[in-house]
């Protein structure tokens, strides 16, 4: 075994959590986690996939791509299918009442929060880009789409239920808040004047 191989991290953290994931139009759903150590591994995965996609991050309205956050949507949805066939039944043991898994969750937010949206929105916006007119800004013309607004709001829904199963995901996991990072710092300028040389 290597060194780099001995000074890799076992998965650790909590035994017991309670686990929140916010369903748009349905409401929360609660549950007891008891993670094993493949649901921890598995958890650091899908929080990594949540933390550096848009899908955790607000949709500015002046800046914001709905094209980009439904791609992103969808490749999340496939990278979390990705994770659970990877880690297999490990990640969604039998249950008792009241108590929640990875599987669980995961399969949740795929079925009941991003499947809806992808549904309903993907092909909808894809038939009004399909009738941009060649040499037309492809931003300038989805924000002329008149459902731009409503799927920005359903996109706003979909995103709390990915930081809320973020969230959980962190805890199991036992890792920094990824998602509020502080902002940089600018450099401070030097105002004061240059020393002369010889001084």
């Amino acid at each position: 075994m290597t060194n780099r191989q001995r000074r890799r991290r076992r998965p650790s953290g909590p035994t017991q959590v309670t686990a929140r994931l916010a369903i748009p139009f349905v409401g929360d759903i609660t549950g007891t986690w008891e993670p094993a150590d493949a649901e921890r591994s598995a958890a650091w995965e899908l929080y990594l996939e949540l933390v550096t996609r848009v899908s955790v991050e607000e949709l500015d309205p002046e800046d914001g791509f709905l094209r980009e956050a439904l791609s992103s949507f969808y490749t999340f949805f496939n990278t979390t299918r990705d994770i659970l066939r990877r880690y297999g039944p490990d990640v969604a043991p039998p249950l008792a009442p009241g108590h929640v898994s990875f599987g669980v969750l995961a399969v949740t937010v795929l079925n009941r929060v991003l499947r809806p949206l992808l549904a309903q929105w993907h092909p909808r916006l894809a038939a009004y880009e399909s009738q941009r007119p060649e040499g037309h800004d492809p931003v300038a013309w989805e924000r002329q789409w008149e459902h731009a607004q409503a799927l920005r709001e359903r996109i706003g829904e979909v995103r709390q239920s990915l930081v809320s199963l973020a969230r959980t995901l962190q805890e199991v996991a036992d890792v920094s808040d990824l998602i509020n990072l502080p902002a940089p710092r600018a450099p401070e300028m030097n105002t004061s004047p240059p020393t002369p040389q010889g001084a």
